[in-house]
């Protein structure tokens, strides 16, 4: 017992080194063998033969010969980022986002599948399944070329079980997609909520790179957040952080989906703003959108309505701008809770920036509590509509450059 307690310790020490190397060479870019064993303080034959293994499996590559002062040029390393492969997948309830990446999220074949009727479990997995298979014989790319399968899908998710819990949007429960993927593929699959993913693509590779607490609030179908504190992706206790959709927000707001009044998600989300277009409407408003529908106005949607606003119509540029206000007032309880150095805006409103930010950003300056929060950054994703399908990627990625501890000698 004792010399498997010590086999185990030894393989757990090996391979948190390993992931220690791996995620130094990738933020470094390029680097020699021994400025990696003075950044990480391991030895430099603990560097050299973990340095050889990641050499033969393909995952580093020796590049090009470095500055030296004196004596023999050092070999840089790299990542050998186009020697393996990830699958991102994006469920969202009309549709399924595919992506094939490289090891720095760099795109190679990306798909989207619309979901015409409703999905059960098993109907789902297949789908998945097919497309994956579909999309390795387009690319060319044989399986044992990649190292995992990344999903960010809509509503509560159990991050360690790889199940979907309840979507309201879905009708989904419990759907065990990370099992059934392990058995068809053979490769690791993490899972994770949409917003989530999305937070930590936006960390890895969008418009919160080096940022050690972040927020990132995705505003489409429904309306959620992913929170990143001191670098680390935030759940909370039972999975329910993030919710913010069903933040209260005013008292005689229209009745969201949770079956509670006023709920942000009720106010900004695509049918609350459908709904509070067409109210306005129905008050007598004159506006474009009724022309744009053929009078047809119960059709109405937020791409129309961005389109009026842009053509000056006063309905949709007040619609937009109401919504920024609540979005405002939404991100100023969020300051003074998580105090984050920046806020990240994705998902289809994002679109309406020049419509949404200001407003957004006036909220904040007139309520927030200091000076420092009145000027909490407040930016665009940078990845947009393929913002939860690279975080699906950066989740494997995440996992395989994961370190635990600073090291381990």
């Amino acid at each position: 017992m004792k010399d498997k307690k010590i086999v185990g310790s030894f393989q757990l020490m090996k391979s948190l080194n390993k992931s220690l190397i791996l995620n130094t060479i990738r933020t470094h870019g390029s680097i020699s063998r021994s400025d990696i064993a003075k950044e990480t303080k391991l030895t430099p034959p603990t560097v050299t033969n973990i340095v050889n293994e990641l050499l033969e499996e393909g995952l580093v590559k020796e590049w090009q010969t470095g500055s030296s002062s004196g004596g023999r040029k050092p070999i840089l390393l790299k990542i050998n980022s186009s020697n393996f492969y990830v699958f991102g997948i994006d469920i969202s309830p009309r549709e399924i986002r595919f992506a094939i990446t490289d090891l720095n999220a760099q795109t190679l074949l990306y798909k989207t599948i619309t979901m015409k009727e409703e999905m059960t479990s098993s109907r789902l997995f297949q789908m998945i399944a097919k497309q994956l298979y579909i999309m390795m014989d387009e690319a060319c790319i044989e399986l044992k070329k990649f190292v995992g399968i990344g999903i960010g899908i809509h509503g509560r998710i159990d991050a360690d079980e790889g199940s979907s819990g309840f979507a309201l949007q879905l009708q989904h429960r419990n759907v065990p997609l990370k099992k059934e993927l392990e058995k068809e593929f053979r490769l690791p699959v993490k899972i994770e909520n949409d917003v989530r993913a999305m937070a930590i693509g936006e960390n890895w590779f969008g418009s919160g790179v080096g940022i050690s607490n972040l927020v990132c609030i995705k505003i489409s179908h429904g309306v959620g957040a992913g929170f990143i504190l001191n670098k680390k992706l935030f759940h909370g206790t039972n999975g329910l952080a993030g919710e913010i959709g069903h933040m209260f927000i005013e008292s005689s707001g229209l009745k969201c989906s949770c079956g509670n009044d006023g709920c942000l998600e009720a106010l900004v989300g695509s049918e609350g703003i459908k709904q509070r277009t067409l109210n306005k409407i129905s008050l007598g408003y004159k506006t474009k959108l009724i022309e744009r529908t053929n009078g047809m106005i119960e059709n109405v949607n937020g791409q129309l309505i961005y389109e009026a606003a842009l053509e000056g119509d006063l309905l949709a540029k007040d619609i937009l701008e109401e919504t920024g206000r609540y979005l405002g007032i939404a991100i100023m309880n969020i300051i003074h809770l998580f105090n984050p150095e920046r806020i990240i805006i994705g998902g289809g409103l994002a679109k309406a920036k020049n419509f949404i930010l200001t407003p957004i950003q006036e909220v904040v300056e007139q309520r927030a509590l200091t000076e420092q929060a009145k000027k909490t950054e407040i930016v665009l994703s940078k990845l947009g509509d393929q913002a939860t399908v690279i975080g699906a990627v950066a989740l494997v990625l995440n996992e395989m450059f994961s370190v635990q501890y600073e090291s381990v000698s």
